[in-house]
């Protein structure tokens, strides 16, 4: 059987970027990931990735921005103002903006704060290491 739409599989994976550098593994906290093939809970590189993927099958795909976490987009670089309750803010923070958005404190100017709302890994290759474990036909 191969997982399809609707499916729930249960599965191990590393992420990596190209440098080489590992991101997340669900292998390396000892819980394995689960989540409805083709409900909208994971990006779609990785959707399109486990379909068609049986039980035991181990795999390697390079997923890039525009089915991972999108591409760096400049426009979500903003300076905002710094509101008093946020007077304690520093660079590396996140923040949440005012759509409810996480943001990253790129700098700190006078009153204003430059913020990054990208994903962090926007513009990155990610290349997951897949090993489904289990599917429960949907």
């Amino acid at each position: 059987m191969s997982a399809q739409a609707g499916d729930l599989v249960e599965l191990h994976y590393v992420l990596t970027l190209a440098d080489g550098s590992k991101v997340d593994s669900s292998r390396d906290r000892g819980v394995p990931f689960s989540f409805t093939v083709g409900g909208g809970r994971v990006i779609a590189g990785f959707d399109i990735a486990v379909t068609g993927s049986s039980v035991g099958e181990v795999k390697t795909v390079d997923i890039q921005p525009a089915d991972g976490y999108g591409e760096w987009n400049p426009e979500l670089v903003a300076e905002l103002p710094i509101a008093p309750s946020q007077a304690d803010v520093a660079v590396g923070d996140v923040v949440f903006i005012n759509n409810g958005q996480p943001a990253e404190v790129l700098e700190i100017i006078g009153d204003t704060v430059k913020v990054d709302a990208n994903h962090e890994l926007a513009g990155e290759v990610s290349t997951f290491e897949i090993e489904i474990l289990s599917i429960t036909r949907g």
